[in-house]
């Protein structure tokens, strides 16, 4: 991630900054011209952002096989400004069967507008331009919808009985559209379920989606529901349909089924005893509160801030001006610099303001052994820092000399900070910057760089919370790490696992190393797996190379590496079924720091 993504994550309202309204986009492609002569595009959209003059991909739809003309299930929801130009680009990519990724994928076109446009004219069609700018016979149209303030989800599963048999040689391979009636008597695709190969009683996997969705808060809305027999070449043959409301939905909701005959409209016509092509059965309809971020913190959920710090030999003698552990007289190291950025935002929602900080790759004191998960205190027991007696003696005694400020003597530049936020008892993130300073003379800078047991013991942490069934600690582990890690199969099993927790992975890479390798931990670019093949259950972790932001101020660091933080919290928990906590059932017995 970089500027350019915080410049257009800001746009998009991925900060939750304030917005006009929230906008729900959807796309559909006419008429994709066949590159392959032997088979038909697999086609994929990937919608983009314009900032500073250079495009981001912001999301991309799902890849739909074998079609000329996709209509994508895949929703996109952006913050609309009225005040603002908001420039997007759709890209059309040719995805092969044989892989996922956009690198080797043909380009078919692509299409740019205003989201102003769209929203003016509701439902934008224009032909894709290809290398050149030259004009496509291809077309894209992208359909705009507002979205209300109903947040909520319903989870469906849904189920058929003795469906037509449209295969000569096996059985039919079924799946099921939904789609919502527009008030101009359009159809808007709702969801598309998994093809169920060989099989005329499919059960297809339990799904949800947003009430805005389905039926645009009407209950009464009809839904038309189409079932399909999936074919190779695209041409999927017609079982039959049935019309449906969310108030009719609503009968499975305790625990009994709702039941439809599914209608092929020309049997119906032709064959004198046809009763039916099937029966589709809803057998579980379930109606989900989305709680939002602000609902779990106000509801005492705690940010469980940990700190783990690079010390392999690969930083340079800490002595030596050209290491990045080198503690400059005016100004902080990368190090400190993310540390505190990342650290001062974190420490408003934990009520201790004490942080557990760790090191890896250095041989420690008093044996002298390689450790990856050693106390920066030295103290296994509570490696929470706090900050001195002296340290605050310090601090107050700045205050004498400098009544509008105070800073850490050894860093004025970079640590200056009002008075009224540094009492004797707060204990905040400059415990573990002291505890740094103090440990960095003691240890031997080692190696290698092993991440997999600080994920561990953070995570066997985040276990214990995980067993009490409440939203009352979440867990933020911030890697600082100066190159390519060297237990990556490791990493990966310990991640994966970590995703079923309640807990949240942000990686630095400090220096000028080559991060490239790194990236592949962050989910941004396809689902992460161990190396027995097991996906993350959650994206949960976010890289970033402090290169990026080594001109700027700390804050645009801090604000892209926890941008991802509150959706990961609300995921976790509702994806749970954990609810936040009421107010009153924990504010009396609540205890802040000062």
């Amino acid at each position: 991630m970089s500027n350019i993504y915080e410049s257009a994550a800001n746009t998009l309202g991925l900060f939750n900054s304030p917005c006009l309204a929230k906008v729900e986009l959807r796309v559909t492609c006419k008429g994709i011209s066949d590159r392959d002569a032997l088979s038909k595009p697999d086609p994929c959209v990937l919608i983009k952002m314009q900032s500073h003059g250079q495009w981001l991909e912001v999301d991309r739809t799902e890849v739909i096989r074998s079609s000329i003309s996709p209509t994508f299930s895949k929703v996109f929801t952006v913050d609309f400004y009225f005040e603002e130009v908001q420039r997007l680009r759709y890209e059309l990519y040719d995805i092969s069967s044989n892989h996922n990724g956009i690198k080797e994928a043909d380009f078919l076109g692509a299409m740019e507008c205003t989201l102003g446009q769209i929203v003016s004219q509701r439902k934008l069609t224009k032909p894709l331009l290809k290398q050149g700018s030259t004009v496509s016979k291809s077309f894209i149209m992208v359909t705009a919808e507002e979205l209300t303030g109903n947040d909520d989800y319903v989870e469906l599963s849904f189920s058929a009985r003795k469906l037509d048999d449209k295969d000569f040689f096996s059985k039919s391979d079924p799946f099921l559209e939904i789609f919502r009636m527009n008030d101009d008597d359009t159809l808007q695709l709702v969801h598309r379920t998994e093809t169920v190969m060989n099989n005329l009683n499919p059960v297809w996997k339990t799904f949800k989606t947003s009430l805005n969705s389905l039926c645009s808060g009407d209950h009464d809305r009809p839904l038309k529901c189409t079932v399909w027999d999936w074919d190779s070449n695209g041409k999927h043959d017609y079982i039959g349909e049935y019309q449906a409301t969310f108030k009719e939905m609503r009968g499975a909701m305790d625990g009994r089924q709702v039941q439809w005959e599914c209608i092929n409209p020309k049997y119906q016509i032709k064959k004198k005893n046809y009763k039916n092509s099937g029966i589709v059965i809803l057998n579980q309809c379930k109606i989900i509160k989305m709680h939002s971020f602000l609902d779990y913190i106000m509801g005492g959920c705690q940010i469980q801030f940990t700190v783990a710090i690079d010390f392999t030999a690969s930083n340079g003698d800490p002595h030596n001006s050209c290491s990045l552990h080198y503690i400059h007289p005016y100004q902080p190291n990368e190090y400190l610099k993310a540390l505190v950025a990342v650290g001062e935002i974190c420490q408003d929602y934990d009520s201790d303001k004490m942080f557990p900080a760790f090191g890896f790759g250095a041989q420690i004191p008093p044996d002298f052994k390689v450790s990856h998960d050693f106390a920066v205190n030295f103290n296994e027991e509570n490696p929470e820092c706090a900050v001195s007696l002296q340290f605050v003696q310090n601090q107050l005694q700045e205050n004498v000399e400098q009544p509008k400020v105070t800073c850490i003597k050894s860093h004025r530049q970079a640590w200056m900070k009002p008075l009224s936020s540094r009492t004797t008892g707060d204990q905040r993130i400059q415990g573990v910057v002291e505890a740094y300073q103090t440990c960095l003379p003691k240890l031997q800078l080692y190696g290698p760089t092993n991440i997999a047991p600080i994920i561990q013991k953070v995570a066997s942490s985040a276990s214990q919370e995980m067993h009490t069934k409440e939203a009352m600690q979440y867990f933020i582990l911030l890697i600082l790490t100066d190159g390519v890690i060297t237990d990556m199969a490791d990493t990966r099993e310990a991640i994966v696992q970590a995703s079923h927790l309640p807990m949240s992975i942000i990686i630095v890479g400090v220096g000028s190393a080559d991060f490239s390798d790194m990236q592949m931990l962050d989910g941004d670019d396809g689902i992460l797996r161990s190396p027995k093949g097991e996906p993350c259950l959650r994206d949960i972790v976010q890289f970033v190379p402090f290169r990026n932001f080594k001109h700027g101020s700390p804050a645009e660091l801090a604000k892209t590496v926890l941008a991802e933080v509150p959706n990961q919290v609300v995921d976790y928990y509702n994806n749970k079924g954990i609810k936040p906590k009421v107010p009153s059932e924990f504010e009396s017995s609540r205890t802040f720091a000062p």
